[in-house]
C-alpha cells in the first residue's frame, strides 16, 4: 500500500470521496454532518492523502490546520472491502506523523456518536485520542464525539555554547 498526497483531480479519488460524503449524510442529520465536500478539501489549509493498493484506492484521510499548533483530522475513510485490514491504522499513523512534522502539538477530530462510528472511535482511542470538549467552530451535539491527542513535537535544544544544538523529542 502506498500513501500519497492527493490533489483531488483523479476520477477514482473524487468518486471515493463522494461516496464517503453520501454515506455520512445518509447516517447523520444534516446539522450534525461535518464532513468536508470536495471544495472544502481543496482549501489551502487542508492536505488530503489517498491510500492505494496498485491502481485501487483503499482509503483516504485529510489534515486541516486550525492554527499554527492545532490541526484536525478530516475525511478518514476505508474502502468497504478493505475494512479491518490495517488501511485506517496506516493512514492515521501517516497523518499523525505529518501533523507532528508540521509543528502541531495537538491533533483533534470529530466523529459520530452512533454505533456505526464505534470502530472509528476505537481506532482513535488505540492511537491515543481521548474524548474532549468541542474545538474550533464545533458546538455540543449529541450526534458527535470530539477527541484530541497531544503530540510530542521535536524541538531544537540550544547547545551549551548558545548555538543551535541537537533535536530532541519533547
Amino acid at each position: 500500500m502506498r500513501i500519497v498526497v492527493d490533489d483531488l483531480s483523479g476520477r477514482r479519488t473524487v468518486e471515493f470521496l463522494r461516496a464517503h460524503v453520501g454515506q455520512l449524510r445518509a447516517i447523520s442529520p444534516p446539522e450534525s454532518t461535518h464532513t468536508l465536500d470536495l471544495d472544502g478539501l481543496r482549501r489551502p489549509e487542508v492536505t488530503v492523502w489517498s491510500a492505494w493498493d496498485g491502481e485501487t484506492i483503499v482509503g483516504c484521510g485529510a489534515l486541516r490546520r486550525l492554527d499554527e499548533t492545532h490541526a484536525e483530522i478530516k475525511s478518514m475513510r476505508t474502502a468497504p472491502a478493505r475494512k479491518r485490514s490495517g488501511v485506517a491504522s496506516r493512514l492515521l499513523e501517516h497523518i499523525v506523523d505529518a501533523a507532528r512534522e508540521a509543528g502541531c502539538n495537538r491533533l483533534s477530530l470529530e466523529t459520530g456518536s452512533a454505533e456505526f462510528f464505534a470502530p472509528a472511535r476505537a481506532l482513535y482511542r488505540k492511537f491515543g485520542f481521548a474524548d474532549c470538549e468541542p474545538f474550533g467552530d464545533y458546538r455540543e451535539d449529541p450526534n458527535s464525539v470530539f477527541m484530541t491527542r497531544h503530540l510530542h513535537v521535536p524541538e531544537v535544544c540550544p547547545s551549551p555554547g548558545g548555538g543551535a544544538g541537537h533535536v530532541t523529542a519533547g
